[in-house]
């Protein structure tokens, strides 16, 4: 009796030819399809997968577990790895990481099997949660078996191979990138952007226009209300996760919002050149950054982001599913207990950002009478005085053990 796999299929080249070859192999393969927002015809996929020989190709809808459950809270902790990637295709593997699994125990299945490429995260990611969610669990990953990696160099074996067995690929023997899409950002790399110098074509983006010829001319402005730093409502409407990214996806897309290009370093060791488009997360992290630094303590906000570093790379190199996580996710949502109230948001051509905040409590750490220039509001001047000379204590010991300092002309 063959062996059944659990195939992570998107309908593209390599999963296809994947999936030719484990049939080959003899295994019996059922083919899932995750919806994680992507704009792809599943139908079609699904057609595509049961021609070729799948036993069954599943096709889930996702979308609104990953928003409440991945990229909410990715806003409430405030995400961001090496400062600028907000993490699109890092908090999509663990949610479509659980639907293979569930699968795999919905089927009996002994194997779950991907594409991700062997000098990349993806693979990281894949694995090690499908270990923490199902230890029992084997993997099947081509691009590190030797029989499959001398067998196909790269894509243009892979369409070779699909032509002999009549799979249909809408590939090219010279494609310019590759792409990785769902409803928080789409990810451009290889091809032509491997090469760091080269700049990307305008005709690459697919989330958002071109601020400088496509976007509004006159900005726009939002409100965004947070309630423990998770966003709940839209210019003062109560909506879905699901509804308020959507929204703030066009919107801000409009604008040409969310737009970067850099390189940043992959767990396995290797620097990859990536862009990225992340319109809606972008208004909500900035959003959600100016309101946290308005509302916490100033020693709480800079523990917090200490930790939120510490979890952006836990995220990033695939251990949503750890013991490490899971603590440091539980002190982040702690943190974030009083963060609550209403950003307003300047959206203009390539950017946005907060032009007004206020808190939803009168008793927040914000004391306009405390600290005003009209009045003194209980503050004590005169106690600034001995504030500086103890802090000055330590800066005339330096100068009077080493010397004064150089001051450079």
């Amino acid at each position: 009796m063959a062996e059944k796999v659990i195939l992570a299929y998107s309908g593209g080249l390599d999963t296809s030819c994947i999936l030719k070859w484990l049939l080959e192999k003899g295994y019996e393969v059922i083919c899932l399809m995750a919806d994680v927002g992507q704009k792809e015809d599943f139908e079609a996929a699904k057609q595509k997968a049961l021609k070729i020989g799948a036993k069954e190709c599943v096709v889930k809808d996702v979308k609104d577990d990953f928003v409440r459950n991945y990229i909410w809270p990715g806003i409430q902790m405030g995400l961001i790895y090496e400062e600028r990637y907000l993490l699109g295709t890092s908090l999509a593997r663990p949610c479509i990481s659980v639907a293979l699994v569930e699968a795999a125990r919905k089927y009996q299945a002994k194997y779950i099997a991907h594409g991700a490429t062997g000098k990349g995260n993806d693979q990281v990611r894949f694995e090690l949660c499908a270990y923490a969610l199902m230890p029992e669990i084997k993997i099947i990953a081509p691009w590190r078996d030797d029989e499959f990696c001398q067998q196909f160099q790269g894509r243009l074996d892979l369409i070779e191979y699909a032509k002999l067995h009549n799979i249909p690929v809408t590939a090219k023997p010279s494609t310019p990138w590759s792409t990785d899409a769902n409803i928080l950002h789409i990810s451009y790399e290889s091809g032509v952007l491997e090469d760091p110098n080269h700049i990307a074509p305008e005709s690459l983006y697919e989330m958002t226009k071109d601020p400088l010829t496509q976007a509004p001319k006159e900005s726009m402005r939002i409100t965004i209300t947070f309630e423990k730093g998770l966003p709940v409502k839209l210019n003062e409407k109560a909506q879905s996760p699901l509804e308020i990214l959507e929204i703030l996806n066009y919107v801000a897309g409009s604008y040409g919002i969310g737009r970067i290009d850099i390189v940043e370093n992959r767990y396995v060791g290797l620097k990859s050149r990536g862009v990225y488009e992340t319109p809606g997360g972008t208004v909500l992290f900035k959003a959600h950054q100016d309101l946290e630094v308005f509302c916490l303590d100033r020693e709480v906000l800079r523990c917090k982001q200490y930790l939120r570093d510490r979890m952006a790379d836990y995220v990033y190199n695939g251990f949503w599913f750890s013991p490490e996580a899971n603590y440091v996710r539980q002190c982040l949502e702690l943190s974030q207990a009083n963060v609550n109230g209403q950003v307003t948001m300047e959206l203009r051509p390539g950017y946005c950002i907060a032009v007004a905040r206020k808190a939803a409590t009168a008793n927040a750490l914000y004391n306009q009478e405390l600290v005003s220039m009209d009045v003194h509001g209980g503050y004590v001047p005169r106690d600034a005085s001995g504030f500086i000379a103890i802090n000055s204590v330590r800066l005339r010991e330096h100068v009077r053990a080493f010397g004064a300092y150089e001051v450079k002309k």
